[in-house]
C-alpha cells in the first residue's frame, strides 16, 4: 500500500484517538499537579462598648476572583500523589517502621483511603474475571449442544443480564436482597433469623457485589465463546473422536486451544472493566463497605463545597497505571506468541 494511501486511511482514526483519548489524558495529568485554592480569609476587628474582638470570615468575592485568575488551582507537583489520600508515602513509612509484623503492616496500610479502595478493586477484579470466563465458556458449551429449535430462546434468555443497564440491574438486586425483598426475606426465613441482612456485613456486601458482577458480565463472555465455537474445525473434532478422545479430552485438547485467543481478548476486556467497577457500588449504596478507585474519583468530584479536581485527576492516573500493570503480562505474552508465529 502506498504511504499516502496508508496515511489517508489511518488519519481519521488517528485524529479521533488524539482528540478523544490522548488530549483528555494529558489534561488529567496536568490537572493532577494542581490542587484547589484555599478560601481567602479576612480578619476584621469589631469594637463595641465592651471592647474589641477579631472575627474572621471567608471573602467569597476574593476567592471567586482567585479561582477565575488561576482556574487550575495552586501548583502542587507530585504532592497530591504522595498525600494521605493517595499513595500516603509518609503514612506507609511510619507503618513500616512501627508495625509488629507483616499482618499488622498490611492492616495499617489497608485502612488508608487509596489502599482500601485498591484492596476491594483488586479482589473484585481477580474474583469476577476468572469466574466470568469460566461461566461464559460453560454456558457457550451447553448452548452449543442444544437442539437447533431451542437455541434461540436460550440465547435470548442468556443475554438478558447484559441488556439491562448496570445501574438498573444493581438497583433491582439491591431491592431483592432487602429485608422486605424476595431474597432477603427468604434468607431470613431459611435461617430463622429476622435480623439477618446482606447489607449489614461488609463481607456479605463484597460477595453480593461480586455475584452481581459475574451475573452481569458472563453473557458477554458467552457470546464471544459461542461465536468461536461456530468456527471450530469439525474435521479435528471428528479425528479426536475416532482416536477415542472423550468429551472432556476434546474440550481440553481441541476446543480450549482453538478459543484461547478469544479467552485472552475477553480477559483483557474484563480486566479493564472490573478494575473500573463503579455502578454496582452506587446501586447497592455500598460505599461504606466497598470502595473502589472509580468510586473514590466520584467521591472527590461530589465533594461538599467544591469538587476536588486535582485529587480526582491523581486517582484517575493511578487507576490508568494500575490497568496498564494488570494488562502488561497478557500483552507481553500475546506479543511473544505473535513473534514466535512470524
Amino acid at each position: 500500500m502506498p504511504h499516502r494511501t496508508f496515511i489517508a486511511f489511518i488519519l481519521p482514526s488517528a485524529l479521533a484517538m488524539l482528540i478523544f483519548i490522548a488530549l483528555p489524558i494529558v489534561s488529567v495529568v496536568v490537572q493532577s499537579l494542581f490542587i484547589e485554592h484555599e478560601r481567602v480569609m479576612v480578619t476584621a476587628e469589631n469594637c463595641g462598648p465592651f471592647g474589641c474582638k477579631k472575627e474572621s470570615h471567608v471573602d467569597e468575592a476574593a476567592t471567586a476572583e482567585l479561582r477565575r485568575d488561576q482556574p487550575l488551582g495552586r501548583f502542587n507537583g507530585l504532592g497530591t500523589y504522595l498525600d494521605r489520600k493517595h499513595l500516603a508515602a509518609k503514612e506507609v513509612r511510619e507503618a513500616f517502621a512501627e508495625a509488629s509484623g507483616p499482618i499488622d503492616f498490611l492492616t495499617r496500610v489497608g485502612s488508608l483511603p487509596l489502599y482500601k479502595a485498591l484492596g476491594f478493586t483488586l479482589a473484585y477484579t481477580f474474583v469476577v474475571t476468572p469466574l466470568v470466563l469460566i461461566l461464559g465458556f460453560m454456558i457457550a458449551l451447553a448452548v452449543n449442544a442444544l437442539p437447533y429449535f431451542v437455541k434461540g430462546p436460550v440465547i435470548f434468555a442468556s443475554l438478558l443480564p447484559m441488556i439491562i443497564t448496570p445501574l438498573i440491574g444493581s438497583l433491582i438486586l439491591f431491592w431483592m436482597i432487602d429485608a422486605n425483598g424476595i431474597i432477603g426475606a427468604s434468607l431470613q426465613a431459611l435461617f430463622n433469623d429476622p435480623d439477618l441482612s446482606l447489607k449489614a456485613s461488609p463481607t456479605l456486601t463484597w460477595i453480593t457485589l461480586m455475584v452481581y458482577g459475574v451475573w452481569h458480565s458472563a453473557p458477554f463472555a458467552f457470546v464471544v465463546f459461542y461465536a468461536g465455537l461456530q468456527t471450530l474445525p469439525h474435521d479435528t473434532l471428528e479425528s479426536a473422536m475416532i482416536d477415542g478422545a472423550n468429551r472432556f479430552e476434546r474440550i481440553r485438547f481441541v476446543v480450549l486451544p482453538h478459543l484461547m485467543p478469544l479467552a485472552i481478548f475477553v480477559g483483557l476486556i474484563q480486566l479493564m472493566d472490573n478494575f473500573r467497577v463503579f455502578e454496582p457500588i452506587v446501586g447497592f449504596n455500598a460505599g461504606a463497605s466497598a470502595t473502589s478507585l472509580s468510586y473514590a474519583i466520584y467521591t472527590d468530584l461530589r465533594s461538599t463545597g467544591a469538587p476536588l479536581f486535582g485529587s480526582a485527576a491523581a486517582t484517575s492516573m493511578l487507576t490508568i497505571i494500575g490497568i496498564c500493570i494488570l494488562m502488561a503480562p497478557v500483552l507481553v505474552r500475546t506479543w511473544r506468541d505473535f513473534k514466535r508465529r512470524h
